[in-house]
């Protein structure tokens, strides 16, 4: 891998383990419309924005004013629990400095607000380890679409091709992938087969032990 010249990671399942509060905040807001979570109904949220992820959870369409309020509801549940902290994924730190030792262009690509990278991100002294953060606001589409691994690259300064994802998402892998990043999934949310069939080429548990040069 010889030839990578940056590297952009996503947040939530990558930087944070952020599934366990992202999951609770879901049905919260389900609790209040009165509608009981079937199993597994958050992995249809990983890695999209919430105001397109909730009629995927309520199966069926939803007005968009009404979503973005429900969206909103999410947020609001979201930010409480985040408020008591959030652990950095096994590893993720040292590996940060590993690239930052090498000088390696980095950079932030989420689907979640640019206050929560800041919530999440600052207490770990993660976030000014990061040159780029590209997040919701920054987008005018959602992953699976590519734009917001477009818009890493293009502030990188780097081609899309020279860079390396780090994913826990299905829609994220695919929206590397759209993009002409190379990816490596992290299985924090999906299995590690699940990502390898969305186009991950190499999936990791955590970043224990991981250098640089791969």
């Amino acid at each position: 891998m010889a030839d990578l010249r940056a590297v952009v990671f996503d947040m939530d399942g990558v930087l944070v383990d952020s599934g366990a509060h992202h999951r609770e905040a879901w049905s919260r807001m389900l609790g209040e419309l009165g509608v009981t979570a079937p199993p597994g109904f958050w992995r249809k949220t990983i890695g999209r924005p919430a105001v397109e992820a909730v009629p995927l959870v309520l199966g069926e369409p939803v007005a968009p004013a009404e979503a973005r309020r429900l969206a909103n509801r999410k947020h609001h549940h979201y930010a409480t629990l985040a408020a008591r902290g959030l652990p950095a994924v096994a590893g993720v730190i040292a590996f940060v400095e590993t690239l930052r030792a090498h000088a390696v262009p980095l950079a932030v690509a989420t689907s979640a607000r640019r206050s929560d990278v800041i919530e999440l991100l600052g207490p770990l002294g993660l976030l000014d380890r990061f040159g780029v953060v590209v997040a919701a606001e920054d987008v005018t589409r959602g992953k699976p679409d590519p734009e917001v691994y477009l818009q890493a690259a293009r502030r990188l300064g780097a081609p899309p091709e020279d860079c390396l994802v780090f994913e826990d998402a299905i829609v994220g892998v695919q929206a590397a992938r759209g993009s002409g990043m190379r990816v490596f999934g992290v299985a924090t949310a999906y299995e590690s087969a699940d990502l390898l069939a969305a186009g991950a080429e190499r999936a990791i548990t955590t970043f224990e032990g991981l250098s640089w040069p791969l």
